[in-house]
């Protein structure tokens, strides 16, 4: 049996991104989208055990009555965000390897404007993406430019704490939900109280922590978030439908006032190996600011294409650019394409 050490030591060596503990299966890591075995015996169930009691840090009866728990620690001087969870009765692992030190912000393959976001002191900025889409990096490399270039004080909500900032020119004050709040929107409200300049959510998943956001931005406050969304329109709609039909014609009019911007990012395969970031951004202008309040969200596609001369662009401009830069084939752009016939018209 590999300890965690070994295994994070491997992982990290052979630039995984992952790695799953299952009964009954290898251990397994993530490398290039795709899960490959550690080993060639499957891990039996008391092995798991052990692995589930070690990663629980003490609160291993707490994992076994609630069925999952979140952490995050450091392991082979690599920090891990750590997912415990039972199956069939029997614990699973899922351990995220993130990054030793936090990037820097031109160095992510990002669109240049989005260093001009870093530059804000009130509204809303959404990253959004699926699940090992880079949303945390890119968040935690924006967050640590405002820490060398202003003298702000930050307060971040995450579940878990995953980067660990040093403090430079900013106090920063990081709050896990579990261990230092409650929830996010608990923690939300209290930050209010804070005196911050710049906040970060985690994850903003229910009304309660959404409503506050806003509010924070209306205020003068510089708030980051998350979503699980496809695109800037998809966010817009995610966000007004938390809320009872009765209520979202004012949210849409809030909304527009104080959203900034949306990164939407997906990892997609690079030629030769390895994987791409495909970047969406919009810039929200007073177009886009008539179309939120409006609801007419199926046309924010449009105008994000017209905004290429502010440092806008669509997902599949995003994928014309990789294509043509020989960073991905036409084959894949196509794939991740929401307008395939765009990319056969451009991607050449």
């Amino acid at each position: 049996m590999l300890t965690i050490e070994q295994l994070v030591a491997k992982a990290k060596s052979d630039g995984a991104s992952d790695i799953h503990l299952i009964c009954n299966l290898p251990p397994k890591y993530r490398k290039d989208g795709g899960l490959q075995d550690m080993a060639d015996e499957p891990l039996t169930e008391e092995e798991c055990i052990s692995y589930a009691r070690e990663l629980s840090g003490g609160a291993y009866d707490e994992f076994d009555r609630v069925g999952e728990l979140d952490a995050a620690d450091t392991f082979a001087d690599n920090r891990c965000r750590i997912h415990i969870f039972k199956q069939q009765g029997k614990p699973s692992v899922a351990l995220r390897l993130l990054s030793e030190h936090i990037p820097e912000l031109s160095t992510l393959g990002l669109p240049p404007a989005v260093m001009d976001l870093t530059g804000l002191h009130k509204g809303i900025v959404l990253v959004t993406g699926e699940t090992g889409s880079g949303k945390s990096t890119t968040l935690a490399a924006m967050l640590d430019h405002i820490n060398h270039t202003r003298r702000d004080h930050i307060v971040t909500l995450e579940d878990p704490v995953e980067y660990i900032y040093k403090p430079d020119l900013c106090a920063i004050n990081q709050r896990e939900v579990g261990k230092d709040t409650a929830s996010f929107s608990a923690g939300l409200r209290a930050s209010l109280r804070e005196d911050p300049n710049v906040i970060l959510i985690g994850e903003m998943r229910d009304r309660d922590t959404i409503e506050t956001a806003i509010t924070a931005a209306e205020t003068g406050h510089l708030v980051f978030g998350t979503l699980h969304t496809g695109s800037a329109s998809d966010s817009v709609d995610r966000i007004v439908q938390v809320f009872p039909e009765g209520m979202q014609v004012q949210i849409r009019l809030q909304l527009s006032m104080c959203l900034e911007a949306v990164i939407t990012q997906q990892l997609v395969p690079r030629k030769g190996g390895g994987r791409a970031l495909g970047v969406e951004l919009m810039l929200v202008t007073d177009a886009i600011r008539n179309l939120i309040r409006s609801g007419n969200t199926p046309q924010i596609a449009n105008a994000i294409a017209t905004s290429a001369q502010i440092g806008g662009q669509t997902m599949d401009q995003a994928l014309v650019k990789l294509v043509r830069t020989g960073s991905i084939s036409r084959d894949t752009a196509l794939h991740y394409a929401k307008d395939e016939a765009y990319i056969k018209k451009y991607a050449v």
